[in-house]
């Protein structure tokens, strides 16, 4: 199990991911989970992924050799839609199942991966895309201006409540921060290091591009305020009829 999401803000897009793979809890790796492809001054996509790892590792070398390749028809440099970019990362990821999975599902293995695109072509507006391991995909909305996968439950509430269109990068940062952080609270199958990207408006490049570990001290940091602001917040709830003001 993992972690990632995107968010999408007037001023441009955060991502965030950790970095833990596990098959139980006696066989822990650590794999990166974002890649970044693009080229600076037309365009910059951003992929993070979920599931299986193999799966995932083959959809972004395929990606790569796509890219490398003169002779390919398409690649991710030669969209003019990003939607066009995730639909074809849904393809690459159908084709690499259908190969895989008939073996693997006999002997009760899962061969699906998410993915979540997003970044800027030039010319047009940044967005976000969950890509299914069906294939098909959705982007974020106005109303709902995130998206998620794997491990998704704990790190929700965090998003609901803060992230709005119009909410700074900087603070959609440490709101995807704060939503990794109380999922691996969690869930011991999500861990560091975490990783985080930002990407403003219209630059077409990558701004920020981070990775924080529990000993991080900007990380440890922001844990303790938000754990102290936690129990700040809770110790000032209104007290029932029954209680003494001091209690």
């Amino acid at each position: 199990m993992t972690y990632c999401l995107a968010i999408k803000v007037n001023n441009g897009l955060v991502f965030a991911s950790d970095s833990r793979t596990n098959a139980g809890v006696d066989y822990v790796s650590t794999y990166s989970k974002m890649h970044v492809f693009g080229a600076p001054g037309d365009r910059l996509i951003v992929l993070i992924t979920s599931g299986n790892l193999a799966t995932s590792q083959a959809v972004v070398n395929a990606i790569q050799r796509d890219l490398d390749d003169p002779s390919a028809q398409q690649n991710l440099n030669s969209f003019h839609y990003l939607f066009d970019a995730a639909h074809y990362v849904g393809h690459l990821s159908q084709r690499i199942q259908n190969e895989h999975g008939p073996v693997l599902k006999e002997n009760g293995v899962s061969v699906e991966a998410s993915f979540i695109l997003g970044g800027q072509i030039h010319g047009r507006d940044p967005n976000v895309y969950m890509i299914y391991p069906q294939g098909n995909y959705i982007t974020a909305s106005p109303e709902t201006p995130y998206l998620q996968i794997g491990e998704t439950k704990y790190g929700k509430p965090i998003l609901d409540r803060i992230i709005r269109p119009e909410t700074s990068l900087e603070d959609a940062a440490r709101c995807a921060l704060v939503s990794i952080d109380s999922t691996m609270r969690a869930n011991i199958s999500v861990g560091p290091p975490v990783e985080l990207a930002i990407y403003q408006h219209n630059i077409l490049s990558l701004n920020r591009r981070l990775s924080f570990d529990y000993g991080t001290p900007f990380f440890s940091t922001m844990q303790k305020s938000w754990n102290e602001g936690l129990r700040r917040a809770f110790n000032q709830l209104p007290r029932f009829d029954w209680e003494s003001p001091s209690t």
